[in-house]
């Protein structure tokens, strides 16, 4: 499980030490990974992806059960942040297809970015997934949470509101949302 709601200021790639270091603590993305959406498969880098806004990605594995079970929950944050000045995204370890099937009418709904060979989550070192993730436009980890537990995701939106300067939070957990669960291995 992944340590919520970072607050180090390194840059993309920055090889500094983490402000908490620690085994478990996701390290800042390369700038350069490239991410294509289901849109437009062309790729384009991370640091292109952040020049306008924040990102809030939800990392999902299409071969688990796990990465299905929080769909709706982030659907539900997606829809709390859609007038929000953070661009929120599905990052799903799949190519076009795997990730339209597994993402069925959310796949239209959201923008999909796929990372088919987990560049992205191999470059931020996650350990689970489904994780919630929020970038920074310089490609710095404003927060992440690995798994599923409510209170870390929150931590991570409370980031968010702060960054934002938004007017309020979704609801964690929600009366549909999955208990906790530690999620699966991202690379494995």
């Amino acid at each position: 499980m992944g340590v919520p709601h970072r607050t180090r200021q390194a840059r993309c790639g920055s090889q500094s030490e983490p402000a908490l270091p620690s085994p478990a603590v996701a390290k800042d993305p390369s700038a350069g990974v490239q991410l294509a959406s289901l849109r437009d498969e062309r790729p384009l880098t991370l640091h292109a992806w952040l020049t306008l806004f924040n990102m809030l990605g939800v990392v999902l594995d299409p071969y688990t059960r796990e990465s299905g079970w929080i769909i709706l929950t982030a659907d539900r944050i997606f829809a709390h942040y859609a007038e929000a000045d953070v661009r929120c995204a599905f990052i799903v370890t799949a190519d076009p297809a795997g990730a339209r099937e597994f993402l069925g009418p959310y796949a239209d709904r959201w923008l999909v970015l796929l990372d088919p060979e987990r560049e992205l989550v191999r470059s931020m070192e996650l350990e689970r997934l489904p994780a919630l993730v929020h970038l920074r436009q310089d490609c710095s980890i404003a927060g992440v949470a690995e798994g599923w537990h409510h209170q870390e995701w929150n931590e991570v939106l409370d980031g968010v509101e702060q960054i934002m300067a938004w007017r309020s939070q979704p609801t964690l957990p929600h009366p549909l949302d999955p208990g906790p669960f530690a999620g699966t291995s991202a690379v494995g």
